[in-house]
């Protein structure tokens, strides 16, 4: 990312973005090209000194970032980032829920403290950041979720059943959101296949890892493809809503 490209290519500019998970991968990449594009980001994630490395590039390149350790279990994190962005900012135009966990196994191997978490991280970090966002949203008249599932809701494969059922429930929550929003608030679920990040290598079982390690190695798509279907969801006019993409690999069936 070049200054000369944050000085000519601004079509965010004046929109403070929050994005959770956004010390590496999908929320990394999303974070830089949003900023790039003119907005103001606001990011959290667990991992704290490498979200500051991502804010820190941000900042260097002239863009304005802030930052601020997440865990997306936690509902009080996500009602700090939310306060840091309107306080700080004076208003929030998006969140980004893209914290994720993909421990997956197969259920014989009765790892429940994996699916326990998984269903914290990715269900539950979900509805804290909408409990977070939605009144701001009312208040302001204006607000756009952005919901990070996986192609996995839409096609379970073994190993994946935990996994794919908490991604589903991201659908559903996603729909019943936009539903209620009204016209004035937009919903955009965001369904990425397989992409080069680090998410497999959160699975325990190392059989399952090293599967999953070798196919995204062979054709995983890179997280900068997903960070653009995002940024051409949030840059869409207020009266345009985009309610899903999907983004995979050409690769993967």
């Amino acid at each position: 990312m070049s200054g000369t490209q944050i000085t000519t290519a601004r079509p965010l500019h004046g929109k403070v973005v929050a994005i959770t998970g956004a010390s590496a991968g999908i929320g990394a990449a999303t974070a830089r090209l949003l900023a790039e594009r003119g907005a103001t980001v606001v990011l959290g994630a667990r991992g704290s000194e490498r979200l500051a490395a991502v804010a820190e590039r941000i900042t260097a390149s002239g863009a304005t970032a802030a930052h601020l350790p997440v865990d997306v279990t936690r509902r009080e994190d996500l009602g700090a980032l939310v306060e840091l962005a309107t306080g700080r900012y004076g208003r929030l135009d998006a969140l980004i829920s893209n914290a994720g966990l993909g421990a997956v196994s197969p259920l014989d191997d009765l790892r429940v403290a994996e699916w326990e978490a998984m269903v914290d991280v990715n269900i539950k970090g979900v509805l804290y950041g909408i409990a977070a966002a939605l009144p701001v949203f009312r208040r302001q008249g204006f607000g756009h979720f952005v919901n990070v599932s996986s192609t996995a809701a839409r096609r379970t494969m073994p190993q994946q059943g935990v996994y794919s059922a908490t991604k589903a429930a991201v659908h559903a929550l996603s729909e019943g959101l936009r539903q209620e929003a009204g016209e004035a608030l937009r919903v955009t679920l965001i369904s990425p296949g397989f992409v080069r990040t680090d998410f497999v290598d959160q699975t325990s079982n190392p059989e399952v890892r090293a599967q999953y390690q070798a196919a995204r190695d062979t054709f995983a798509i890179e997280p900068a493809a997903i960070a653009r279907a995002i940024a051409f969801a949030i840059e869409q006019p207020d009266d345009v809503d985009v309610n899903e993409i999907v983004v995979r690999p050409t690769a993967q069936t």
